[in-house]
């Protein structure tokens, strides 16, 4: 037979088979079977000597028939709100890793946080045949999602929660921690604290603000119109609001930020004050902990958020679609800097 670069040319073609490993290692196919699929049953040595057979021939396992027989591609789709957003990062990244480590590859995409592209997304990847779903949600209304996932498209909802249906979501504790957040400065002795926000209508910008009002009660402060500003994460709008709340006749003293985007405007506008002011932020960002002072956050764990779903949207697919919907919400921690414990100025 003639040689190939990868090897020996199979006899039936090209592309080696599962026989043609098993001639050249000198064992039987379910041999090549139970190593290929990870199965046990094979001595050290065995094994050794189909991998090299394997190795020799170029060999890969053509996935086409089994995933027939489970009536299953192989593949997932992601639909993120900006993949240029730093926080998915880590969330796209472990939703790969463990739909890799299920032998299964992911499809993503940007819903730039507009419903109408989330829709238009989430049903293209399922006309293409996805086995499941992960989304962030853009829109509040998924019942366009019902009549697949009624033909068995799993389906998880991550960092926000679905919309009119009954579906999986994993969640941070937004409340939580942007109650934790406003009270680390109100503890630090601040009155005044203004709230500078994502768009209303979006979950964790709803919820964190309603942290931030539960804190600023739970203290006994008012809470005055002009301390909370809530749109778009547009820098110039960011900018505005902070302005508008650091000046007058009694400024606020600390800001708490909504999220990274938020934070690092606000982070700008504070470098050019004479006065110091608090800051504590939701959401990490690369360099927090090297700015002066260090910046207090509001962490929450991207990678296990995007974790999480896609070990449920696993479950679902190994034959759990009959178990009821489940919210899982994932708490958050005060990663202290030095922002966050500013005194009032004056």
């Amino acid at each position: 037979m003639a040689e190939t670069a990868r090897g020996t040319e199979s006899r039936y073609g090209n592309r080696p088979t599962m026989k043609d490993v098993a001639a050249r290692a000198g064992v039987g196919l379910k041999t090549v079977s139970r190593v290929v699929n990870g199965e046990s049953g094979v001595t050290p040595d065995t094994e050794r000597r189909v991998q090299e057979a394997i190795e020799a021939l170029g060999f890969r396992r053509n996935d086409s028939a089994r995933v027939l027989r489970k009536g299953r591609t192989a593949s997932i789709g992601l639909v993120l709100e900006d993949l240029a957003d730093p926080f998915y990062g880590p969330l796209s990244r472990a939703v790969e890793e463990v739909a890799r480590a299920h032998g299964a590859l992911l499809i993503n995409g940007s819903s730039a946080e507009d419903p109408d592209r989330e829709q238009e997304l989430a049903l293209a990847l399922c006309a293409r045949r996805v086995d499941g779903l992960v989304v962030i949600p853009a829109g509040d209304d998924h019942r366009y999602l019902e009549p697949e996932i009624k033909a068995g498209v799993a389906t998880v909802f991550v960092d926000r929660p679905a919309g009119q249906i009954e579906a999986d979501t994993v969640l941070s504790d937004n409340f939580g921690g942007a109650r934790d957040g406003v009270a680390h400065l109100i503890a630090h002795g601040h009155r005044r604290i203004g709230f500078i926000g994502d768009q209303p209508r979006i979950h964790t910008a709803a919820e964190r603000l309603r942290g931030y009002r539960a804190a600023m009660e739970d203290a006994g402060l008012p809470e005055d119109e002009a301390w909370v500003s809530l749109g778009t994460t547009d820098a110039g709008r960011v900018r505005a609001a902070a302005e508008a709340m650091l000046s007058g006749p009694e400024p606020v003293t600390a800001i708490f930020a909504g999220n990274n985007r938020v934070t690092v405007t606000v982070v700008r506008v504070l470098a050019g004050l004479s006065r110091p002011v608090a800051l504590v932020g939701f959401d990490d960002f690369e360099l927090a902990d090297l700015l002066q002072p260090g910046v207090s956050v509001i962490a929450q764990d991207a990678a296990a958020l995007g974790r999480t779903a896609a070990e449920r949207l696993f479950r679902r697919l190994d034959g759990a679609q009959d178990v009821a919907p489940e919210r899982i919400e994932l708490a958050t921690r005060l990663i202290a800097r030095g922002s966050g414990e500013l005194p009032p100025a004056g």
